[in-house]
């Protein structure tokens, strides 16, 4: 339940952020609609935390799940499958998904590689690694049944793509949209949004805490969402504060929900989340459920490329709806997607803007891209403007798939660990698209050698 409205200034906010009384003098026109507002805030105490905000703030929430969530569990499987095929044949072409319910999983797709892969005993080797390894924790890796059904890549999409052609010459493997995003709101070297950054490290310490057995009564599956009090100042965004922590774990039987909340703000939430972001306003929602001992393909199907928005910028950034996992680097959907990250994060990085959103499109079996758009969401330096961006970013970087694939070392077998906790604002060496590009070259182009990119 959210409601929105367009200010006076023409900032699109969420109603709340802005509170009822105003919105109600300056937008609410209908008595039936005001009525199922004040019926819906009514019926929920937990939403009388949402209290009247001063003009230019407003509040974002953005979510994670851990890697015993059915749908990332797919993934990782998805991905350690594309490792092992990169391991033994660097070009592999991989497309692989994964689907998981109770005690069955399968794999499925198009895989053609000169490795030899027993598939079974990765996909089994994957699920112990997560922790699944009983019926009542949800999956049991020993006992499950594992179906596959893979073929070799279909021979029209090779030879559109990669047959025959130089490195440099490889083509797009389908075609599409794909975003990248960066933004300085709170750090210099992540340069990644606070909400996001939050939920995700905080599935990452449940992960941390379950396996060293600082909490041994945790659980594989687990979600997590944080929302930031943010000012908004112009087009400069700066969180403020932490509003809410939501956090939901599967755990063994026998631990009350008392304990759980307790150890799970002390030990997670609080381990994670700086002092200064958290106040005596802060509101902890700790399995808001009850009990949570049934999780992973028990309790819900799970399925490759699920969860993007997690995967992701946490909402923060458009989504142009290809996932990531059990793709090799020739599918435009995973390798541009990390070059737009690497692009934006080089502009901000470099003081050009305070954020940068960067899109690019492709057709199958054409190496250049169809466009490049560049949008600092008007923090872009005095002086500059976001066209000058665009020229910019065209002088120092190659948005070609065998370029980005080289540029970013992506035929290494680095997938299987991207596949939970996100797949940016991570300071991984193996993440090479998270190391902004020095040196740009920023004089403007008079000459632009494809004007179809600009125009």
């Amino acid at each position: 339940f959210f409601f929105f409205f367009q200010a006076e200034d023409g900032i699109r906010d969420p109603l709340w952020s802005r509170g009822l009384g105003d919105v109600y003098k300056r937008q609410v026109s209908t008595q039936s609609t005001w009525d199922l507002m004040i019926a819906h805030h009514k019926k929920s105490e937990d939403m009388a935390s949402l209290e009247v905000m001063p003009a230019g703030h407003f509040l974002f929430a953005s979510e994670s799940v851990g890697e015993g969530h059915p749908d990332k569990l797919c993934d990782q499987l998805s991905d350690s499958v594309l490792d092992a095929c990169l391991t033994l044949d660097p070009d592999a072409k991989v497309a692989c998904e994964a689907a998981a319910k109770s005690q069955l999983v399968m794999a499925f797709g198009e895989i053609t590689t000169k490795g030899k892969i027993n598939y079974e005993q990765v996909l089994r080797k994957t699920i112990q690694e997560v922790g699944f390894d009983s019926k009542e924790k949800g999956l049991d890796w020993e006992k499950c049944s594992i179906l596959l059904n893979i073929e070799e890549q279909q021979s029209e999409i090779a030879t559109a793509v990669h047959v025959g052609k130089k490195q440099e010459e490889l083509c797009a493997g389908d075609q599409g949209h794909m975003f990248g995003y960066a933004t300085d709101e709170w750090d210099k070297e992540t340069l990644f949004p606070i909400s996001h950054y939050f939920a995700s490290r905080i599935c990452q310490k449940l992960a941390e805490a379950r396996k060293n057995k600082e909490i041994p009564w945790l659980r594989p599956d687990c979600k997590s969402q944080v929302t930031m009090e943010y000012l908004r100042e112009g087009a400069i965004i700066k969180p403020l504060r932490v509003f809410n922590v939501l956090v939901s774990t599967q755990h063994d039987k026998g631990v009350t929900q008392e304990e759980i909340k307790k150890i799970v703000i002390e030990k997670i939430i609080k381990a994670v989340i700086p002092a200064n972001f958290l106040d005596e306003k802060t509101v902890y929602y700790v399995n808001p459920s009850g009990s949570f001992q049934v999780g992973g393909p028990a309790a819900d199907a799970g399925l490759t490329g699920r969860k993007i928005i997690v995967d992701t910028y946490g909402g923060w950034a458009p989504h142009g709806g290809g996932a990531f996992s059990g793709k090799d680097p020739s599918k435009v959907d995973r390798s541009a997607a990390y070059y737009c990250r690497y692009v934006a994060k080089s502009l901000v990085a470099a003081g050009l803007c305070h954020r940068a959103q960067v899109q690019v499109s492709y057709a199958i079996g054409i190496a250049d891209p169809l466009s490049i758009f560049i949008d600092s969401l008007g923090t872009v330096k005095a002086g500059l403007t976001d066209y000058d961006l665009l020229h910019i970013v065209l002088n120092n970087f190659d948005f070609r798939p065998g370029s980005m694939i080289d540029e970013l070392k992506l035929r290494r077998p680095i997938y299987r660990k991207t596949a939970s906790f996100g797949h940016f604002g991570r300071m991984d060496p193996d993440f090479t698209w998270e190391y902004p590009k020095k040196d740009l070259k920023l004089q403007i182009l008079t000459l632009i050698s494809n004007l179809s990119l600009i125009h």
